[in-house]
């Protein structure tokens, strides 16, 4: 029997499970006011440029009240807006045209931690150490004769320890930034005021959430809290060292029961609400959160950092499809976000290539060429659309932006660059506010300038310019994304074994096929009608280097 269209409709509950979401970076789409800064409004005026993409969903990184100090996630208040983004009418108005337009809306959630600006944060520094205003917290005193040591050695993700000390002398946890004190999770009054927050943004017309840090809202706060002996600051490589859910701050077991207890409460809407974990952590170890009594779905950042190689990119999806399947979810699947260099660059970088040297340097050392990178970033795109399950797309990435790598470090903003005490350059390359027209103060980003200076090549790369064009990466992508969603059903794939080198083909449900050239050298196309190619067909038909085609 003939495989159904998925139904993206509100009727669907399982909307998501075949979606494209669109991440908007509020700070960087689209500046109503003029001030530098994107905001709400100016995200409503795009949004149909949205929806004539094709997409399904926007998630809306943080919009909150916010001093910058982690580019929105250190959130002041988690249900209210900046003032300088909008206010909760803006958002009303947003989600009412997003929904007009048939998009659905996706809110970032980020429970992990708050701004050290919040109210509950002021009133632990007032209410001392032992009061109940600090069990909100993680605070502990210091080691050493006066207490002047950290309580451990854990170190934050940006840099330097995860603690910092308070005038009366104990220390409190900070995973990330100073200005991101962690909050207790054992602590209930914690949970009750994020079961208050799913339900303020649902009851608002949020159609489900992204989670930030998924996997670190439980930890082993039992004294004496366990030194790592050898700190490293990535949650990947921290893991490789304890055995699973035992990390005292990463992936532990009980982080699950959390999950469990919201779903209960996204069950609770109708249609209920979607979530996705972010959760840098293994394979394996992932697809506990994206299981049906939790989130439903997990970012698969395997599949993000994976090199241009046929190899492992088939064994990387034959083994995400498998994970997804045993926990009754979808895949997903991810190229570029708001904490990546842009895959338009990336992929580029020779296996191995150290991505912070090579920012350091201003994208010169190795030098990328530009228009190659496009041609293997569209090859991608293509080859990640065919992919069964959910595709997240990061703004700019549909019209072909490459990443902003020689910013220069007086206009820094990402809190990594002084964290670490100026050595690791950090994201903002791939935050530069987008372009929309071919001039202007900001390429049609705001009346005025914009927060990060803009290459004058983003011109080029300007919706503008590429509104019609035949053949731009913007047409590709709205072609692309018209064609999958009469094509796509069911969540399962064929390989072809018969595959030259370097290629990957495999077939979709109807005898639909993918064909994917990761060679240097041009390939035979497998019989069937040319549907749609990233880049045109070589000389006799042939699929050419960095190239994906699908046929009916």
């Amino acid at each position: 029997m003939t495989a159904r269209t998925p139904d993206l409709s509100p009727r669907n509950p399982d909307w998501w499970r075949q979606a494209v979401i669109y991440q908007v970076y509020p700070r960087s789409f689209a500046d109503a006011d003029g001030d530098g800064l994107g905001d709400l409004k100016g995200i409503t005026q795009r949004l149909t440029h949205l929806a004539a993409l094709g997409v399904d969903a926007l998630w809306l990184s943080p919009f909150y009240p916010s001093e910058l100090a982690d580019g929105g996630y250190d959130v002041a208040d988690h249900r209210d807006v900046d003032p300088r983004l909008g206010t909760l009418d803006d958002f009303d108005a947003m989600a009412a045209e997003a929904h007009r337009l048939g998009l659905k809306v996706i809110v970032d959630l980020v429970p992990n931690h708050t701004s050290h600006q919040h109210v509950w944060f002021q009133e632990a520094l007032r209410a001392g150490p032992g009061s109940a205003a600090r069990d909100r917290y993680v605070f502990r005193d210091g080691r050493g004769p006066h207490g002047e040591l950290p309580p451990t050695d854990w170190q934050s993700v940006f840099g330097g320890s995860a603690w910092q000390r308070v005038p009366d002398g104990q220390w409190y946890l900070h995973l990330f930034a100073p200005e991101q004190p962690d909050l207790n999770w054992a602590n209930e009054e914690v949970r009750t005021d994020f079961r208050t927050t799913l339900r303020f943004w649902s009851d608002r017309g949020a159609d489900g959430f992204r989670v930030d840090v998924a996997h670190a809202l439980a930890k082993d706060l039992d004294e004496p809290l366990r030194d790592l002996g050898a700190p490293e600051l990535s949650s990947e490589a921290a893991l490789a060292d304890f055995a699973p859910g035992t990390h005292p701050f990463y992936d532990r077991d009980e982080v699950h029961e959390i999950y469990r207890d919201w779903r209960k409460i996204l069950d609770a809407y109708t249609p209920p609400r979607t979530a996705v974990a972010e959760a840098w952590v293994p394979g394996a170890r992932r697809t506990l959160y994206a299981r049906p009594d939790e989130l439903g779905q997990a970012f698969n950042f395997e599949y993000l950092q994976a090199p241009w190689d046929s190899g492992e990119l088939r064994a990387l999806i034959t083994a995400s499809l498998a994970d997804a399947r045993a926990a009754g979810a979808s895949a997903t699947w991810v190229l570029s976000n708001h904490d990546v260099v842009r895959h338009a660059s990336r992929l580029m970088l020779p296996p191995g290539t150290d991505e912070n040297a090579w920012l350091l340097s201003g994208g010169h050392a190795p030098g990328i060429d530009e228009a190659a990178g496009l041609r293997r970033a569209r090859a991608a795109t293509l080859l990640m659309l065919a992919l069964p399950g959910s595709s997240y797309v990061y703004q700019g990435e549909e019209l072909g932006l490459p990443e902003v790598a020689d910013l220069p470090t007086e206009v820094l903003q990402d809190p990594i660059w002084e964290q670490t005490g100026r050595v690791r350059k950090g994201r903002d390359g791939c935050r530069v506010p987008l372009p929309w027209s071919t001039s202007g103060p900001s390429y049609g980003f705001g009346p005025g300038g914009a927060w990060l200076p803009q290459p004058e090549r983003f011109a080029q790369y300007a919706v503008e310019a590429q509104d019609g064009r035949e053949g731009s990466t913007l047409e590709l992508y709205r072609t692309a994304l018209k064609l999958r969603r009469k094509l796509l059903a069911g969540e399962d794939l064929t390989w072809a074994d018969d595959a030259p080198p370097g290629v990957l083909h495999f077939a979709r449900h109807d005898g639909w096929r993918c064909v994917t050239n990761l060679s240097a050298d041009p390939v035979p196309l497998p019989p069937g009608e040319p549907l749609l190619s990233s880049a045109p067909l070589a000389a006799g038909g042939l699929l050419g280097p960095d190239t994906t085609a699908w046929l009916a």
